[in-house]
């Protein structure tokens, strides 16, 4: 009788505990889930407060139209050409550079000091805050190389921004390839440079592709760090003009181009123009849509690649 009443008072005692155990659980889950509802509203009412407030500022003449420094009804024609201009030289730049880096720290470097510290490099690089890395763009490509400000100074500055988040996409998505795949390449009688080009870089293409495109939004968003090198002005582009060396011409990588993003900045700090807060808002709406569609265009490329490349449904 005493081993019965034992034995139904532990179990009682563990029925409590995972009662208790139970309890906890909801309470944080309902914790948890209250944040993250939290979350998605304050993000959820933000965007649609920038759309609501700029999308009946947008028109077709607002998108293709010029901006004017003193006159009420300009557009961000230039501006916007400007930003898509300076995001391909900036990727033209950027992405050699990084998958360079990241095959290199996938698959050559050794572990060892000189590792550690090009890693320590990276993470440190990839926490400067823009306007420092603006500042260094200016001082170096501005000022030293004399490049003055001009799409050229602005892309390798947004280079310096973006190549430590890149090479480290580039290189955890080597890294999550499986070491079999390299295996079976070397087995095939494919030298190591070969194996990474052919095999290795090829699976892994779905997330440095979706690292790229993330980076192009933060590119095409960023403001603080082409203030000091890409500079304040949209001068006329002269379309027929199509010689890379004329500061006329909408390919010259040597000519000043204020972006989307400076000019929401400019507009706001200067305020000279009557509508500045009409021209601010349907700017602004303008940059949230083509980051938005940067953002959702990863996650589909993302996925179309790795089903085409896996053969999967």
């Amino acid at each position: 009788v005493l081993d019965s009443t034992c034995s139904l008072n532990l179990l009682q005692e563990k029925e409590r505990e995972i009662m208790h155990a139970k309890k906890i659980d909801k309470i944080a889950t309902t914790v948890l889930y209250t944040i993250a509802g939290i979350i998605v509203a304050i993000l959820a009412s933000l965007l649609l407060y920038i759309l609501v407030k700029g999308l009946p500022h947008v028109s077709w003449s607002f998108l293709t139209g010029r901006s004017s420094s003193y006159e009420a009804g300009g557009g961000i024609g230039i501006q916007l050409y400007n930003s898509l201009f300076l995001l391909v030289i900036t990727l033209i730049i950027s992405i050699p550079l990084s998958l360079g880096a990241g095959i290199y720290l996938s698959e050559y470097a050794r572990k060892g000091r000189l590792t550690n510290f090009i890693r320590t490099c990276i993470e440190i690089l990839s926490s400067l805050p823009s306007v420092v890395v603006g500042l260094f763009g200016y001082l170096i490509f501005v000022v030293q190389f004399q490049y003055g400000f001009s799409i050229i100074s602005g892309a390798l500055a947004l280079t310096v921004f973006n190549l430590p988040q890149m090479t480290r996409n580039v290189e955890d998505g080597l890294r999550n390839v499986h070491h079999t795949q390299r295996e079976a390449g070397l087995a095939l009688g494919l030298s190591r440079w070969e194996t990474v080009i052919h095999v290795v870089v090829p699976e892994a293409l779905p997330s440095i592709v979706t690292g790229i495109v993330l980076a192009s939004g933060r590119i095409f968003g960023e403001a603080a760090a082409l203030i000091y090198t890409a500079g304040q002005s949209a001068p006329a582009l002269d379309w027929s003009n199509w010689n890379p060396l004329s500061v006329t011409s909408p390919i010259s990588i040597f000519r000043q181009a204020e972006t989307l993003a400076v000019h929401i900045w400019k507009v706001n700090s200067e305020g000279t123009i009557p509508d500045a807060t009409q021209v601010s808002q349907g700017s602004a709406a303008v940059l949230l849509i083509f980051i938005l569609i940067f953002n959702l265009s990863a996650r589909y490329i993302g996925r179309r690649l790795h089903a085409k490349l896996t053969s999967a449904n």
